[in-house]
């Protein structure tokens, strides 16, 4: 299979070099650029645990000279991915949940005692779900600094327009709601609509599948549970049938 990768870089080469691995080409055609930002020093010693719901978030606390502090407190990381990224910077207390902001929420409110200090979610400007408000529903108290910010193409690239308005690629793998609504907007904008509907689409969950409702008669596959891993069984298995 030839698929269509539209993660940001640098997640989209990687992307592409595991799918070489398990024998399916990939093109790469971000739809996402990630620009990392300047922010204010976190409180971090009134803090009893980070948050993260993106890799993004890690990436821009990688660069920064509160990384060595911010690495001894626990931190809550959305997904397999995300917490894997975070012991390589060298996280040493991890709670790993399965997969989106909104399924963390759970494991957050089990693990952690309100006034015994602050959240801190590191997060973007743009969020799919608003964990902050949940948490202070709860009873605790929350700082969401932003650290990053995601851009939207406003076009395809070449390649990519060829390829789904060809019929060389096989499928479309989308791991994100922002992701998805682009996708749909540039097709609409890109004239692509017929080329669209031969593709099949790998999303990561029902969330980023619901924006592809609006392509029509698309034929859209969704990941057992919001992780790579199971998104690449998903390709794998479609693959062999």
């Amino acid at each position: 299979m030839r698929l269509l990768v539209t993660r940001p870089q640098p997640d989209a080469d990687t992307q592409v070099e595991i799918l070489k691995a398990l024998g399916h080409g990939g093109l790469p055609a971000p739809l996402l650029e990630v620009e990392f930002l300047d922010f204010s020093p976190l409180p971090l010693s009134r803090a009893q645990a980070l948050i993260v719901t993106s890799r993004n978030a890690l990436r821009a606390l990688a660069a920064h000279d509160e990384l060595e502090a911010a690495l001894q407190l626990p931190l809550y990381a959305v997904g397999p991915a995300s917490a894997d990224f975070a012991r390589e910077l060298g996280f040493r207390v991890i709670h790993q949940g399965p997969g989106t902001a909104r399924e963390l929420l759970p494991l957050i409110k089990a693990d952690c005692s309100r006034g015994k200090g602050i959240l801190i979610h590191l997060a973007g400007t743009r969020l799919a779900f608003d964990l902050k408000s949940a948490l202070e529903d709860k009873g605790f108290e929350v700082e969401q600094p932003a650290l990053y910010r995601t851009r939207t193409a406003d076009r395809f690239s070449k390649e990519a327009r060829s390829a789904i308005g060809g019929d060389s690629l096989s499928g479309v793998i989308l791991m994100s709601p922002m992701t998805a609504q682009t996708y749909v907007a540039l097709i609409a904008a890109s004239d692509l609509q017929e080329g669209a509907l031969r593709l099949t689409y790998f999303c990561l969950s029902n969330s980023v599948a619901e924006p592809l409702k609006a392509l029509g008669k698309a034929r859209i596959l969704i990941a057992g549970s919001p992780s790579e891993d199971d998104l690449l069984a998903l390709i794998g298995h479609e693959a062999a049938n």
